[in-house]
């Protein structure tokens, strides 16, 4: 597996390159794109990017959780979490990739 990071400043210049935008534009684009979908999100709705996967938001109720060094138990709100199900095409793609 490699150590590299995707970031969007990766991501902008992919756009650059591939779609004929400034680089200005394609990074307006890439973060307009990032926006809406934090948005949507916050807003409580699932984002379905076809063929890459689902982003959803959760809420977990509040446990009780265990501090690892000393075994404390220590209360864990309730919170809301983002989950993501990669689609089966990603899946799929994803494991060739590994296979060699």
């Amino acid at each position: 597996m490699s150590d590299k990071t995707l970031t969007r400043m990766d991501l902008s210049e992919a756009v650059f390159r591939n779609v004929g935008l400034s680089r200005n534009e394609s990074a307006t684009l890439v973060e307009s794109v990032l926006q809406h979908i934090s948005d949507s999100l916050v807003q409580g709705e699932t984002v379905k990017i076809s063929s890459f996967g689902t982003f959803s938001v959760r809420d977990k109720g509040p446990r009780v959780g265990r501090n690892p060094k000393t075994g404390e138990e220590v209360p864990i709100s309730p919170r809301r979490v983002i989950s993501f199900r990669p689609s089966h095409i990603m899946k799929d793609r994803v494991a060739r990739g590994n296979a060699g």
